[in-house]
């Protein structure tokens, strides 16, 4: 197909992955969908255990190593408020997060590679990889064996607030280590008139929350970042009854792994301290997400070379607090990852996120150079 055919498959292709968004490690229709396209183009798919995601090999015809791309291919629990024409069918799940945009790329950078099969010097393995947005699915794609001889790793993220034409590549920190927390703090409940009958859950998280707060300020140096955010908070039932029980939800973002068991001690000691200091019994569950994602230079070095080869303006973007799991494949073999400007109206997960689809194109191009460029290195 010439370029103007190519574009309006690639756009077609994304289309249709978001009028039809699926849940992590629910897509079943996602799956079947890209299994087809790669069959279309003869490309040869692996087997998995896993339910869902995709896994295929493009071999050239010259020896060489074997080198992953990857795009992730789930959706995000949010119902849809752009007004697109191929707005998603599926009530209550959006690609809010662009990954449809991510899928189709990778869609594109297959047919190019296939196309250009005979002259690669060795294999690119093609990872369209579930359940991102739980940020537990590139643990099980490695447990199933699809790194397996793979020397080095290559991936994307859309950024909404980048033009099109422009990647962000850098070396080193990008995305952020991804935490999760559970406070339960357990008093006695009383009449609001009397509060002195009992121990307020309310007080102790209102101090909670207030201390949290200086573990960044007072425990991580102002040249290190961290972020505690405490998202959600639930108790009581009624405006004259001091309740029983209040619970606390959400997230510590980190940079650094040293800088992150710091913060997760002082984050212990607090709440145990506060909880003793106000009567309370207290249950805390912590629960690690993925670690930072740390871009290993030499890999780096490729995307900048492939990105120069499709004049792309390249900056060196600041470190995004989001969490991605591609940072768990980074932690076994090198790899980079980059940010692809797509001139979005909307940050991810916002309900009315959209992509410039004129990037879809470019990005296709990209990864395909990218793995090129990384065969010959």
């Amino acid at each position: 197909m010439n370029q103007q055919e190519f574009e309006t498959f690639l756009r077609s292709t994304r289309r249709h992955l978001h009028q039809y968004p699926e849940l992590s490690n629910q897509e079943f229709e996602t799956t079947k969908s890209i299994e087809q396209w790669l069959r279309d183009l003869d490309i040869t798919i692996r087997e998995t255990d896993l339910k869902t995601g995709v896994f295929a090999d493009i071999k050239g015809e010259k020896p060489g190593p074997t080198v992953a791309i990857r795009a992730d291919i789930d959706a995000l629990p949010i119902e849809e408020q752009t007004g697109l024409p191929y707005a998603s069918k599926n009530k209550g799940v959006m690609h809010a997060c662009g990954h449809d945009f991510h899928t189709a790329a990778l869609i594109g950078a297959a047919y190019l590679l296939k196309e250009n099969q005979s002259t690669l010097n060795g294999s690119v393995r093609l990872l369209f990889q579930p359940a991102e947005e739980l940020g537990g699915g590139a643990r099980h794609v490695i447990k199933d064996g699809q790194l397996e001889d793979v020397k080095a790793i290559i991936g994307l993220h859309n950024k909404p607030d980048l033009p099109v034409g422009t990647i962000g590549i850098k070396e080193g920190p990008l995305m952020a280590a991804v935490d999760r927390f559970h406070i339960g703090l357990y008093g006695k409940g009383s009449h609001a008139a009397l509060p002195q009958n009992g121990n307020d859950p309310i007080v102790a998280a209102g101090q909670l929350i207030t201390a949290l707060q200086t573990i960044v300020s007072r425990n991580v140096s102002p040249l290190q970042s961290a972020v505690v955010s405490v998202t959600k908070i639930a108790g009581g039932s009624t405006w004259n009854v001091i309740p029983g029980d209040v619970s606390l939800e959400g997230t510590v973002r980190t940079f650094d792994s040293t800088v992150r068991e710091e913060v997760k001690k002082r984050f212990y000691t607090i709440v145990h301290s506060i909880a003793a200091a106000f009567s309370q019994e207290v249950e805390l569950n912590w629960f690690p997400g993925p670690p930072p994602l740390l871009n290993h230079k030499s890999v780096t070095e490729v995307l900048e070379r492939a990105a120069k080869k499709q004049s792309l303006e390249i900056i060196h973007p600041e470190p995004s607090t989001a969490g991605e799991d591609f940072s768990y494949y980074l932690q076994q073999i090198p790899g980079s990852f980059a940010f692809f400007g797509t001139n979005g109206n909307e940050d991810w997960h916002h309900p009315a996120f959209t992509v410039d689809e004129s990037a879809l194109l470019k990005a296709a191009y990209f990864l395909y150079e990218s793995a090129r460029e990384l065969l010959e290195r």
